[in-house]
């Protein structure tokens, strides 16, 4: 046979290898950890001896508010009602880091701010929130944090390490929707570029969620572990607070929670609840929202922050007014799903606490995706304690 016989199929074939090694890289595909053989057909060597050492053929690109001019004005003004666009591309590649700063006189700019993203020309945002709850700063207020996929560092540095895939376009904006000029907005966009995706990779997606307050099924009480609280049934989630509702196949990464006190005493003895796949029955059940965010008995009253669960903000705790916020991240193992998710928790034991909860849930999936609820209005996004009755004084402090 003709040695150049097979010469179109194996150029194929090494063209797909060129795509696939630049996605390994990125940590896709079914192979990206698989060690190579050794030349001696012995056992195959550990993937971490080679792995930072593996050559990539994809192309690192950046899109950012440096000064056009060459100057030091490195940032974008953001009028009210105005968008800014920090990345606009055609192409396949992958979203690997945001970075933002912001200058702005607005107390509720972290509320006001809205970041979306758009994948391969999709007319529905696979990302909105506000741009404060992305990053884990639910309550419209900064602190420093350092976990697996967002940290906080000082001072008001926001950064985001989940990958973004996209196959042939991505457009990524911030929005605001307050009533004073943003001075500045720095930003940075890390992403890749590359021949085409494998084919099996779900976009990723963020999407916002309130109530203010999660109303709970009683306000007459003033212990929560009464016999006729402690003893309430909740076998199917009714009244849950819902985290996300998606359909499609995908796998959800975890929240970022921020919780506003309206009633006294420990906010957290609710249990969280997934449903997968139509299932109606909890799919999967815990035992508490503190033991959800991987800490135990109330977090002790102390914040703390790890790669893959934290509360790293916490102030007057247990207290109307007390104010949280923590993540989960489920990095270890994404929680599956193949045709739906319903990702929820309980605000109180069965629901019968009264507080604000706002949330960011993040998860990849197959496109396109169902809707996103309705952003709320900004002024209804800014935190403020409600008067619902329960634990407490009749007239709550002043927020």
């Amino acid at each position: 046979m003709d040695a150049n016989s097979n010469l179109p199929a194996r150029r194929k074939l090494l063209g797909t290898m060129a795509t696939a090694a630049g996605a390994v890289a990125l940590g896709f595909g079914a192979n990206a950890t698989q060690a190579q053989p050794s030349p001696a057909g012995n056992a195959p060597e550990p993937e971490e001896l080679f792995g930072p050492a593996r050559l990539r053929d994809y192309k690192t690109r950046r899109s950012s508010s440096w000064d056009r001019t060459g100057a030091n004005n490195d940032a974008v003004h953001v009028d009210p009602g105005k968008e800014a666009v920090i990345l606009d591309v055609t192409g396949a590649g992958v979203v690997t880091h945001l970075w933002f700063t912001i200058n702005s006189s607005d107390p509720m700019h972290l509320k006001n701010l809205v970041l979306r993203a758009w994948w391969d020309g999709e007319t529905s945002p696979s990302i909105e929130a506000p741009i404060g709850d992305f990053f884990g700063l639910g309550l419209g207020d900064y602190y420093t944090y350092q976990s697996e996929l967002l940290a906080v560092a000082p001072i008001k540095a926001l950064n985001a390490y989940f990958k973004m895939p996209f196959g042939a376009a991505a457009r990524l904006s911030v929005t605001n929707d307050g009533t004073i000029p943003t001075r500045a907005l720095y930003f940075a966009v890390d992403y890749v570029t590359l021949p085409q995706l494998p084919g099996d990779l779900g976009r990723f997606h963020a999407q916002y969620r309130q109530a203010a307050p999660c109303k709970g099924w009683t306000d007459n009480w003033t212990n929560e572990y009464a016999p006729d609280i402690d003893d309430k049934k909740n076998l199917n989630g009714e009244g849950n607070y819902v985290f996300l509702e998606a359909a499609g196949k995908g796998h959800f990464v975890g929240v970022t929670h921020a919780v506003l006190q309206n009633q006294e005493q420990w906010f957290g003895e609710g249990d969280d609840m997934i449903f997968i796949d139509g299932d109606t029955a909890p799919t999967i059940n815990g035992t508490g929202t503190e033991d959800y965010y991987n800490g135990a008995w109330d977090f002790g009253g102390a914040a703390f922050g790890y790669p893959h669960q934290g509360a790293p903000y916490m102030v007057n705790p247990e207290h109307i007014g007390g104010r949280y916020c923590l993540y989960r991240w489920h990095t270890e193992s994404p929680i599956t799903f193949e045709k739906s998710i319903r990702v929820t928790i309980e605000h109180g034991h069965a629901n019968h606490r009264s507080d604000n909860f706002y949330s960011t849930a993040f998860w990849y999936q197959t496109e396109p995706h169902a809707p996103f609820p309705t952003l709320p209005a900004p002024a209804d996004r800014v935190p403020r304690i409600f008067e619902v009755g329960g634990a407490g004084p009749a007239t709550p402090p002043k927020s």
